[in-house]
This record gives C-alpha cells, structure tokens and sequence, in this order.
C-alpha cells in the first residue's frame, strides 16, 4: 500500500519534471531566435495570418504551462494543458505534412535531428505520458473552489 501512495505521487510529478524541461528547452530556443521561429510561421499556410501572435502565445503558454506543472495544487490542471499543447502541435505537424506545399522546419538543437515523422512518434508518445500523468494524478487532486454545503 505504502509503495502505491508513492507511485500515486512520484509518477505525475516524474512525468510534470519532464514536461517542464521539454517545455522550458522549446520556449527558449524559439524566444532566443524569435526573429528565425517568426519567419517560420509566416512561411506556413497554416499559420502565416496569426504568425506575430503565435510567435509570442506558444512560448508564453510554454513557460506558464512548464511552471504551473511544478506546483502540486494545479498540477492535473497543467497536465490537462500539456496534453492540449502536445495535440495541437502534433495536429499542425500532421496538416503540415499532408497539406501543405512547403514545410518549414522549425525545429532545433537535440530535435532537429528528429525530423517531422520523428517528432509525430516523441508527440503520440508525449500525449500517452500526459494521459498516464493526469490518470495518476487525478484521484488526489486538491481542488481550487471547496463545495462549503
């Protein structure tokens, strides 16, 4: 029992320290070379309308999403966001790849040597870690709002 309680709590805390490396490492390398991650988006058909705004939300939401996973008391609510974060890049890789004329490759450091189809199978997998951190974390979550009836 002992050692249930513990896995109960090591697995979505493991699984929250990875997503705020993964997250912290992404944000800064697209915030360290803002100017290059801008001028990808804008070369996307997908995105090229938004591009100044993303350019700035997906890092942000990165940061905040990596330190709020840190914080035991929102943690499933960061898991949740994180699982959000991973399917919405997974799902622009795929549209990308499929639909797309031109593929920029936004991608740096340790993960450009990933490739798009590599970061498709990290992602699927990344979003299996989500579900099984927000699975284990969810029977002890402190709630925000108390029911006082």
């Amino acid at each position: 029992m002992i050692q249930s309680r513990s896995l109960k709590h090591s697995v979505p805390y493991i699984i929250s320290i990875l997503f705020t490396i993964l997250f912290l490492y992404a944000a800064i390398t697209k915030l360290l070379d803002y100017a290059q991650f801008k001028l990808q988006l804008q070369q996307s058909t997908i995105l090229s309308g938004y591009a100044s705004s993303i350019a700035w939300i997906v890092p942000l939401a990165e940061i905040g999403v990596a330190f709020t996973l840190l914080l035991d008391r929102f943690r499933l609510y960061a898991l949740f966001a994180s699982f959000v974060l991973v399917t919405l890049f997974t799902t622009y890789i795929v549209l990308i790849l499929n639909f797309s004329d031109f593929i920029p490759c936004s991608c740096v450091g340790v993960m450009s040597a990933l490739g798009w189809t590599g970061h498709i199978y990290l992602n699927i997998f990344l979003v299996a870690l989500s579900v099984v951190g927000i699975f284990f974390n969810s029977g002890k979550q402190k709630y925000f709002f108390k029911n006082t009836t």
